[in-house]
């Protein structure tokens, strides 16, 4: 299964758009407005594209980690494609696509190993928005993880998670992107295990297309049997054109064993309306 990193990075930065009022029970229209990118980051935004519109959200990242004297390098394409189904639904395939390890230590030569990282198959769907100021919306969103894969990146069991993301732009400029949610994950021994999984995401928009972010995700246990791993990270999204985004982030483990110490990840979103 995807390591902690790996499954939580890959959050919207939303920018402060749609101010006009609508009635609550009315989707808004993306049509004119600026992109709204699920990455960088680890929560994921409670909102949908528009129907009909295809997304194509696409990384590289690298993260590091040390296990006493054997160091890891692992590094992967982050991959979500999203297309609109209706006015609150969507569809998402994710993966972390083509992934590589080196290892190293002292005693022994480096070793790699390359393939392909699990993919899923999932939806989100967009259960409320306010629109207006003090925006405050309400998702969830499911994700499968049939066997799939290859390599030493290959899982054998069926994996998932089901989480709630919402939204809140609580002051001008600023606004809060809290997650919460369950999975049930394969270790890289082959066992299943349930885990809960949480995230919050601080972010600022000096204007339309630049959000600066700062936040926080957690998974309990990390392991069967283990305690809980944290990861904090930063970043930013600056939206070039009204259907591209550039990212770029970086963070590290906090508390774990599984966590990267500590991770790099540069990305680019299109929208195709």
């Amino acid at each position: 299964m995807l390591a902690l990193s790996a499954a939580l990075v890959g959050a919207p930065r939303e920018t402060a758009e749609g101010q006009v009022s609508r009635p609550a029970s009315t989707p808004p229209s993306d049509s004119t407005s600026l992109i709204n990118a699920d990455r960088p980051g680890i929560a994921d935004g409670s909102r949908v594209i528009q129907s009909r519109q295809l997304q194509i959200e696409i990384g590289a990242q690298e993260e590091r980690r040390r296990d006493g004297g054997v160091r890891t390098t692992t590094t992967f394409v982050p991959l979500l494609i999203r297309f609109g189904v209706a006015d609150r639904l969507e569809a998402r395939v994710e993966s972390n696509s083509l992934t590589s390890n080196a290892t190293n230590s002292s005693n022994f030569p480096t070793t790699r190993a390359t393939g392909y990282s699990p993919v899923s198959i999932g939806a989100k769907y967009q259960l409320y928005d306010s629109n207006g100021e003090n925006r405050r919306s309400l998702g969830v969103i499911a994700r499968l993880f049939a066997p799939s894969g290859s390599s030493n990146f290959r899982a054998d069991r069926n994996a998932g998670d089901v989480r709630l993301a919402a939204d809140w732009d609580f002051a001008p400029q600023l606004s809060l992107n809290p997650n919460i949610g369950v999975a049930r994950q394969e270790d890289d021994q082959g066992r299943t295990f349930t885990a809960a999984l949480g995230a919050m995401t601080l972010s600022y928009s000096p204007t339309d297309r630049i959000s600066p972010f700062v936040d926080l995700g957690a998974q309990s246990p990390e392991t069967p049997g283990g305690g809980a791993a944290i990861i904090v990270d930063a970043g930013l999204g600056y939206i070039v054109g009204r259907d591209l985004q550039l990212d770029v982030s970086g963070g590290r483990g906090v508390h774990g064993s599984t966590p990267p110490r500590p991770f790099i990840a540069v990305g680019v979103s299109i929208r195709h309306r």
